[in-house]
């Protein structure tokens, strides 16, 4: 995987702060979506986040997920 890379979310994902729920719980499971960035350092150090893939699935929604809870889309 790499920042660019289109993804399907695989694993049912519940979320707090999707601008159409804000404040309910969405499941996110089937939304397609960009990797943005990685988190795997900080200030030049590694450092090991339990959420390290953040997804863009649009303009005001982003997600930070699992590797083991999303699909690359070829």
């Amino acid at each position: 995987m790499k920042v660019g890379d289109r993804i399907r979310v695989k694993e049912s994902v519940i979320v707090y702060h999707h601008p159409e729920h804000r404040g309910e719980p969405f499941d996110i499971k089937g939304l397609e979506g960009e990797i943005i960035s990685f988190a795997n350092e900080w200030q030049g150090k590694p450092i090991s986040a339990n959420l390290p893939i953040q997804v863009q699935f649009s303009k005001k929604f982003k997600a930070h997920l699992r590797e083991t809870e999303i699909e690359v889309l070829s």
